[in-house]
C-alpha cells in the first residue's frame, strides 16, 4: 500500500493549467481506488490534454486487467477459476514477477495470496473491523505465493482458499507504464502522482529539478519531514497510517502479516524509497517490504540491492515511531526545521 506523497511544484494553483510558461497541464481524477494527477510541463493545452485524456485511459485499461474486484480481470478470473488454471496477459505476468520477487527479498512477508484475510478486514470499506480470530486462522494456510503454478502465462492458484491480491505493486507497474506512454508521445517533462506512486519525467521546464515532500506520518498530509530534490525519478512512499481504523482503543493499521493475518509490527510507521525512473513497480513493492522488515533488515536488503541493480540507484528514508527519520547515504533529504 502507497500512501499520498507531496509534490512541491510551485506551479501555483491546482486545477488545468493553460501549458503556456512553466505552468502545467494537469488532470487529476479517481482512479485505482486513490486520487491520481498528472502534470504535463511545455505542451500546449490542447495538445498535453488530449495524452492526460489517453494516460487515465490507459490507467483504467491497467485496473481492469489487474484488479482483484474487477469481474472479468486477469486477477479475478484466477480467484475464481477453482484450482483451474487460467491464461493471462504478458503485463499481468510481469506483475505477478515483481510480487513473487517481493515475497522472496521480505522471506514470505510480503505475499501476493493474501487476497482472502486483506477481503477479511475491508479497509476500504464504510465499517471496517477486526475479523474473527477463527476466520483468520482458518485462512491462514492457504496464504503461500509459492504454491502459485506457472507455466508460460498460464497461472493456477496452488492452495485451495488463496486468493491473489496485486495491490502491492501494481499500481507502481501501472505507473511506470503511463511513464513510457506520455515519453512515447514526446513529453520530456511531467510529474505523474498515482496516489502516491510518483514518477518524474525530466526536470521542470526551466531545468530546476522537482521537489517531493515525504509526509509526517499521522498528520493528514499536513507537514512534511523534509523533502528530495528528483529529475528522471520514481518515488514511493508507505506507511502504516493511512488506512487504518481504532478498535476497543487498538489501532489497526492495512499492512498485514501472513504469517498471523493481523497487522505487521516493526518499529517503522514509513518508508519512501527513490530510483531511476521506470522502476515504480518495483519500489512499490519494496517499499512495504521494508516497512514490514524494519530498519536494520530494511537498510541491509536496500545494501544488497543496491550491488545487485546498481543502474536502478535506489535510496531509501526510514520513519520511526518515535517521528525520527534516517536515510541511506544516497537519499539526501532536505529535513523541515
Amino acid at each position: 500500500m502507497v500512501i499520498m506523497a507531496f509534490v512541491i511544484t510551485g506551479c501555483g494553483p491546482s486545477g488545468n493549467g493553460s501549458g503556456s510558461g512553466d505552468e502545467p497541464v494537469s488532470k487529476t481524477g479517481f482512479c485505482l481506488n486513490t486520487t491520481c494527477d498528472i502534470k504535463i510541463y511545455g505542451m500546449d493545452q490542447a495538445g498535453a490534454q488530449k495524452l492526460l485524456d489517453g494516460a487515465f485511459d490507459l490507467m483504467t485499461e491497467y485496473e481492469n486487467m489487474l484488479s482483484k474486484t474487477v469481474e472479468g480481470s486477469d486477477v479475478y478470473k484466477i480467484n475464481h477459476a477453482d484450482g483451474a488454471p487460467v491464461q493471462v496477459s504478458d503485463d499481468t505476468m510481469n506483475v505477478l514477477t515483481i510480487g513473487m520477487q517481493m515475497g522472496d527479498y521480505s522471506g514470505g512477508l510480503f505475499d501476493i495470496t493474501i487476497g482472502a484475510i486483506t477481503d477479511m478486514w475491508d479497509f476500504t470499506g464504510d465499517n471496517p473491523k477486526v475479523p474473527d480470530d477463527a476466520d483468520i486462522k482458518a485462512a491462514l494456510p492457504a496464504v503461500d505465493y509459492k504454491k502459485l503454478k506457472i507455466n508460460g502465462n498460464e497461472v493456477t492458484l496452488g492452495s485451495t482458499g488463496a486468493q491473489l491480491d496485486l495491490g502491492g505493486v501494481a499500481k507502481g507497474y501501472i505507473a511506470d507504464k503511463v511513464t513510457e506512454y506520455l515519453e512515447s508521445e514526446g513529453v520530456t517533462s511531467a510529474l505523474i502522482n498515482l496516489g502516491g506512486n510518483v514518477v518524474t519525467i525530466g526536470s521542470k521546464p526551466d531545468g530546476a529539478p522537482f521537489v517531493i515532500g515525504i509526509e509526517r506520518p499521522y498528520s493528514d498530509r499536513t507537514e512534511i519531514v523534509g523533502t528530495i530534490s528528483v529529475t528522471d525519478t520514481t518515488v514511493v512512499t508507505s506507511g502504516i497510517y493511512e488506512r487504518k481504523f481504532e478498535e476497543d482503543g487498538v489501532l489497526y493499521h492495512h499492512v498485514l502479516d501472513p504469517r498471523t493475518g493481523y497487522p505487521s509490527d516493526s518499529e517503522l510507521e514509513s518508508v519512501t524509497i527513490r530510483a531511476a525512473k521506470g522502476n515504480s513497480g518495483f519500489c512499490d513493492g519494496l517499499s512495504t517490504v521494508c516497512l514490514m522488515l524494519g530498519e536494520k533488515d530494511a537498510k541491509e536488503l536496500i545494501a544488497m540491492l543496491q550491488d545487485e541493480y546498481p543502474d536502478m540507484h535506489l535510496e531509501a528514508s526510514f520513519i520511526n515511531k518515535d517521528d525520527q527519520l534516517s536515510e541511506t547515504d544516497g537519499m539526501d533529504v532536505t529535513k523541515t526545521k
